[in-house]
């Protein structure tokens, strides 16, 4: 790189070069202190899609079915028809209303009332907890009698209640952290035993807070690990504290230019500090091994910086940019946290290759040399055991060929296994709280999980208030009920029963429709008016020609939903003569749409990667047998990792799906450092065999090393709390291990027998 440039004016460069890249670093060191942590999960709704936009106008007609807290409460195991016990919990949500003014309303048990309505629409009515004339068996039993009540304000086995919260839409990151601090404060103050609460609110807030601590404990482990392999393998301060300077200046560049652009860091780029310690890594392992054994040959550390980077650079400049192939691929997925990881890993992995071959030769000239270098080093424990490993491999060409075919039938088994899935809350592990509170609320109140189902009138001069328009909706409620299994929160048909169980005295016999077009005339009448209109419109659009049909459903996963749907569709596709249209929608709905589009997102991003490596290898060596050859060991990982989550039962979604872009880009670094290895033993006229065996002996070590390193550097992530992080480590540890054997074992024997360069006068044998 500098070989035309004399020493002194390299001298005057290096020095103007560490100024320059002072000023850069401590203006990106500001920048990071701008840095946000964003945790918007309707980020994941898939980009440009019809379904997306039709549910964005669907919300505007009413409100949004996500800004609401459900807060159950437990009474020590026992039942909460305890006096005590409801005079606590009736405080609690008297303070909550007064609170804060992002509280809009808190229903509870202890607070709603049940209507009664009379000839001439004269009403009144009654607390369901009557504290005047209190008699808890009675109030008891007339709350288990109202349908509606059970399992959405009170669990069916009587010993946890819920209070829902209304807090104002779309509220604000520090607004929403206002609202949860209250809510948990006031909750505090009294002598409950448990107090579970979700929502997107306390979603927001705790993941942002892990996201934040993970981010820290990242940049702490991966800083404890640079010291320990640097030390490993150099084993001099200079060799710690020069190649750490360059690994951390590349993640403080990359977070800082995420401050400069107002990038913020969602779930998946708290990963950062690990993948770019373990990229990073990689390229100053390279660069300083051979440097170092340059200087050992008793040549200037001009020279010995320019044959390192004569002999490495270009091989390391290959292996980022397949790297940042891999991580740019990910635009392929119609996800925006996604497709913004992805691009901001492959910038960084472009950064840590510039640092380190800029930043990293002005170091070595300026710096003093290490002295144990010119000390005697015994390669002879590494030589001995690559060359037995080579002859070996030679030796068993055929069983090592049939061994990795018999390897690929199991493989492709487990592939068959993969399914295809995804829960809201499966990235988090089950030890915590927040999930464990999720579960908790799934399990006794119908599910967390929203279900909507818009409705939409055929023909514009029907009315939702005809009674055959009501009585069709009601079969489709049944079915949502009874065959689905949705708990129904919201809807019209619910509505007009409750109104006419008002008209008979509150009879429970008579939570029907009604029967007579007088009665569902006044019941239309008192839903307009019920809360200065609030509830009528919370049910029915303005141009009254679409409705909604809310409610919830246990978090039972993408796979039964998706089939649960296909009933759905099914059981309306044998009513003859609908006079509705109906539309699955909502944002647990787009979010499993995603993963239709998963497969089809990876194909995509697979097939463009592989074409940019084999195009790569082709134009290096100029043959299509070279091409072909070098992809091989690099595509049986994947299939490795496919089948072992077959097999493992790790289900293929968001966040294991990206695995296999980011695992083949950095998978064929090693096929490029032997292969680049193996091309200049080749240009010194050496045989196939002779050149693959220089190659393997001379890259062997710094191979085997290197993965071993990038493996503990991606196990790092297994002390995330969230399972993608967990899964995203362990699975591109694993093709890693895979690709270094395969490396080591089939690429050398596909070389030796189907590559035939071109013919070399010069050429020696063995």
């Amino acid at each position: 790189m500098y070989k035309n440039v004399g020493e002194s004016k390299f001298k005057r460069i290096a020095w103007g070069g560490l100024i320059l890249f002072v000023l850069i670093t401590g203006v990106l060191s500001f920048y990071i202190t701008q840095l946000r942590f964003d945790y918007d999960f309707e980020k994941f709704f898939p980009l440009d899609d019809d379904e997306t936009s039709y549910f964005l106008e669907h919300r505007k007609k009413f409100r949004s079915d996500n800004d609401f807290l459900l807060i159950a409460i437990e009474n020590k195991g026992r039942s909460v028809f305890e006096k005590s016990f409801l005079k606590e919990v009736d405080s609690y949500v008297k303070e909550l209303e007064k609170a804060s003014p992002h509280i809009e309303k808190v229903m509870s048990i202890t607070n709603i009332e049940e209507v009664f309505i009379f000839p001439g629409n004269m009403s009144s009515k009654r607390p369901y907890i009557d504290w005047i004339d209190l008699d808890l068996a009675r109030d008891s039993l007339r709350l288990f009698k109202s349908k509606e009540l059970v399992d959405v304000l009170i669990a069916r086995d009587g010993k946890s209640l819920s209070l829902f919260l209304k807090h104002s839409d779309y509220l604000s990151k520090i607004k929403s952290d206002e609202l949860l601090d209250v809510v948990e404060k006031t909750a505090k103050k009294y002598d409950f035993e448990h107090v579970r609460i979700a929502g997107r609110v306390i979603g927001q807030k705790y993941y942002i807070s892990v996201m934040m601590q993970e981010l820290i404990l990242f940049v702490g482990l991966s800083a404890f690990l640079i010291v320990l392999f640097l030390y490993i393998a150099f084993r001099s301060g200079w060799g710690i504290l020069l190649p750490q300077l360059v690994i951390f200046s590349s993640v403080v560049w990359l977070l800082g230019f995420m401050g400069v652009f107002n990038e913020p860091i969602n779930i998946i780029l708290t990963t950062i500090p690990t993948i770019m310690f373990v990229v990073g890594m990689s390229d100053v392992i390279h660069l300083v091994s051979r440097y170092l054994d340059a200087l050992r040959t008793g040549i200037s550390k001009f020279d010995a910086m320019n044959t390192a980077i004569k002999e490495v650079g270009f091989a390391t400049l290959l292996t980022s940019v397949t790297t940042a192939v891999g991580f740019f691929t990910l635009v392929f997925v119609r996800v925006e946290p996604i497709q913004k990881f992805g691009f901001v890993m492959g910038i960084g992995v472009l950064i840590a290759f510039l640092l380190t071959f800029l930043l990293l030769p002005f170091l070595f000239y300026l710096a003093p040399s290490p002295k144990y270098i010119y000390k005697k080093k015994d390669q002879h424990f590494w030589y001995g055991h690559l060359r037995k490993w080579f002859i070996w491999v030679m030796r068993n060409r055929k069983k090592t060929i049939v061994f990795y075919a018999g390897l690929l039938l199991v493989f492709l088994v487990g592939i068959s296994m993969v399914k295809t899935n995804n829960f809201l809350m499966d990235d988090l592990r089950s030890s915590e709280p927040l999930k464990q509170d999720f579960n908790y609320l799934d399990d006794h109140y119908g599910g967390v999980r929203p279900f909507e189902l818009a409705v939409e009138l055929k023909d514009t001069t029907d009315s939702f208030w005809d009674i055959e328009i009501l009585e069709e909706l009601e079969s489709v409620e049944d079915f949502l009920e009874e065959d689905y299994g949705v708990t129904l929160k919201s809807t019209l048909v619910q509505t007009a029963k409750v109104m006419n169980r008002s008209f008979q005295a509150g009879n429970p016999d008579h939570f029907t429709l009604p029967e007579s077009p007088s009665r569902l005339k006044s019941i239309r009448r008192m839903v307009r008016i019920a809360n200065g209109g609030e509830l009528y419109n919370s049910l029915v659009d303005s141009m009254g020609i679409i409705t909604r049909i809310n409610g919830t459903i246990p978090d039972w996963g993408n796979e039964k939903v998706t089939a649960k749907n296909k009933e759905l569709l099914q059981f309306l596709a044998t009513k003859k003569d609908l006079r509705m249209n109906y539309r699955i929608t909502g944002t647990a709905h787009l979010i499993d749409k995603n993963m239709r589009y998963l497969s089809k997102s990876l194909v995509q991003g697979l097939t463009f990667s592989i074409l940019i490596v084999a195009l790569i290898m082709g134009l290096i060596y100029r043959s299509i047998s070279m091409m072909l050859i070098s992809l091989v060991p690099n595509i049986f990982p994947l299939m490795a990792i496919a089948g072992i989550m077959g097999y493992a039962g790790i289900e293929l979604k968001i966040s294991t799906a990206i695995i296999f872009t980011i695992a083949f880009g950095i998978a064929v670094d090693d096929t490029i450092h032997l292969l680049g290895k193996f091309k200049f033993e080749l240009m010194k006229g050496r045989s196939v065999m002779y050149a693959m065996k220089r190659a393997y002996l001379t890259t062997g070590k710094a191979m085997i090393l290197t993965s071993l390193i990038l493996c503990s550097g991606f196990l790092l992530l297994v002390f995330s709390s969230f399972m993608g992080s967990v899964y995203l480590g362990i699975l591109l540890c694993i093709t890693l291990l895979f690709a270094l054997v395969a490396d080591l074992t089939l690429l050398p024997i596909l070389m030796v027998l189907f590559y035939r360069p071109a013919k070399n006068k010069n050429q020696r044998e063995v």
